[in-house]
């Protein structure tokens, strides 16, 4: 049975398909100053590495040589498994690591919120990479930023 001919190939649309092509700007970070705390380092905030849904289609390689060329020697994730998959970056975690760069994973499923003891030990390891100048990023959901 054919397809009706009003249905083109170019009609289907979906989060699934490889565009020919990933953005190729650069990844953007927002660097917040932490003087209000008595803090002298920024923290960095950007968006997913490598996300391809809907209408975003960055390049995991690309986006993560960038954070290495920024400086970024340690990323907080807040993404579960799950999400990085539905995300279109399974591996990223294994990416950050392949790259040097420390991983702090602490999944949290988006539009969750953590519980008192996950707060408490997401801003003592915060602490410590700010307070041994380490360059530190965290990452925000996708759908944060929009």
């Amino acid at each position: 049975m054919k397809p009706p001919s009003s249905m083109q190939t170019s009609e289907f649309d979906s989060s699934d398909e490889e565009p020919v092509e990933d953005e190729q700007t650069p990844i953007q970070i927002s660097w917040l100053p932490l003087s209000r705390v008595n803090c002298s380092q920024f923290l960095g905030l950007c968006a997913l590495p490598g996300c391809k849904f809907k209408d975003v289609r960055r390049n995991i390689q690309k986006d993560t040589e960038e954070l290495k060329s920024y400086g970024i020697q340690d990323i907080f994730v807040f993404c579960t498994r799950g999400e990085l998959s539905k995300y279109r970056v399974p591996n990223l975690l294994d990416l950050y690591h392949q790259y040097g760069i420390i991983t702090h994973h602490h999944p949290i499923p988006d539009g969750g919120t953590p519980d008192i003891t996950s707060c408490c030990e997401i801003m003592e390891e915060l602490e410590i990479c700010l307070k041994n100048n380490r360059k530190t990023l965290i990452q925000l959901f996708k759908s944060v930023l929009q």
